[in-house]
This record gives C-alpha cells, sequence and structure tokens, in this order.
C-alpha cells in the first residue's frame, strides 16, 4: 500500500507565484509551505495519473479498484501478475460474456485453470417449422475444471465466479477433476 512521502516537493510552490509584496513576508511564505506540503501529493498523483492506469505500471494496490471498475471481480490476495493478465484481457472477456467460450476464458484467467463448459442449449434451422426444437428445455451447464497436480482450487471461489459469469436463467454445476 502507498503512503505519504516525506518532503515530496511541490512542482509549482505557491509562494513563488505571490506578488514581490508577500514573498519578503516570513508568515505568507510559511502559510504558502503549509499548502505545498498539502498539495503536492494530489499534484503528484495528477502528473502520474497515466501510470495509475497502466497496467504494466500501476501499484498493486490499485488492481483491484481498476478491475472493480472494468466489471470484474479480483481477489485483493491474488498474485498481482494474474491480476494484471485478467485485466489485460477484459475486452476479450466482455466481449464474449456469458457465452462458453466467455466463461471458460474468464475461469481460466481468474483461477489459473483450465476450464470446460458443456452446455445443454442448441441451435439449428429448418424449413419445416414442426422439427423439434434442439437442446434441452431446462438450460444448463456444467463446467469442469483441470488443475494441475498440487494446485488448490478454491471451490466455493469457483462457484461464485461460475454464477456470476453465467446467464441468470441457466443452472449450473461446477466439477473439479482431479489430475491424472
Amino acid at each position: 500500500m502507498r503512503g505519504a512521502l516525506e518532503r515530496l516537493p511541490s512542482p509549482h510552490p505557491l509562494g513563488q507565484t505571490l506578488p514581490s509584496v508577500y514573498r519578503t513576508d516570513a508568515f505568507t511564505q510559511q502559510l504558502c509551505d503549509s499548502f505545498d506540503v498539502v498539495l503536492a501529493p494530489v499534484i503528484s498523483a495528477l502528473d502520474n495519473l497515466p501510470a495509475y492506469l497502466d497496467l504494466g505500471t500501476a501499484p498493486e494496490d490499485l488492481l483491484p479498484w481498476l478491475a472493480h471498475w472494468l466489471g470484474l471481480a479480483v481477489d485483493r490476495g491474488d498474485d498481482p501478475v494474474r491480476q494484471r493478465e485478467l485485466l489485460r484481457s477484459t475486452s476479450e472477456l466482455h466481449g464474449q460474456q456469458g457465452t462458453r467460450l466467455g466463461i471458460e476464458l474468464a475461469i481460466s484467467a481468474q483461477l489459473g485453470v483450465r476450464a470446460e463448459v458443456v452446455e445443454t442449449g442448441g441451435a439449428s434451422w429448418s424449413v419445416d417449422p414442426s422439427d423439434p426444437l434442439p437442446g434441452e428445455a431446462v438450460p444448463a451447464v456444467v463446467v469442469r475444471v483441470f488443475p494441475v497436480a498440487g494446485q488448490e482450487i478454491d471451490e466455493a471461489r469457483l462457484k461464485d465466479a461460475v454464477a456470476a459469469l453465467k446467464p441468470a436463467h441457466v443452472i449450473h454445476r461446477v466439477q473439479v477433476v482431479p489430475p491424472e
């Protein structure tokens, strides 16, 4: 977590911008110096705003805020490298949101495991309107994850992620396939 920087200089000291009659007054200079101490971190943050919003240079404690801003859920305890990868894949994830591929990509990005989604829906076309509809009557998905040997999977987090990623009307089941 970032904190206050000791003796951060102001790039634009207020005392130097005053008319000459006030520059010689010690009280006015001390008052301006106090304002400089308060304003220096604000000016520094604004000057460095592009670096805060760049995924390569953003501070680690800012990554969950950026993820929330982009509509992603990340755990503060996650590895910062994984958080940055997830944030980089945001446009692809949002483009596939709610689809089989979107769920697979999001689970892989969030948990670092290979995921496979089996769905009951279907699509077809026919010239005959009496042809049966494809898929099953009740939409459902089964999400299988394949951790590598020694990799722990937080099943509660996995279930929460699947519930957030799938369409609301679709029931789901999660399976963790043990490594062979």
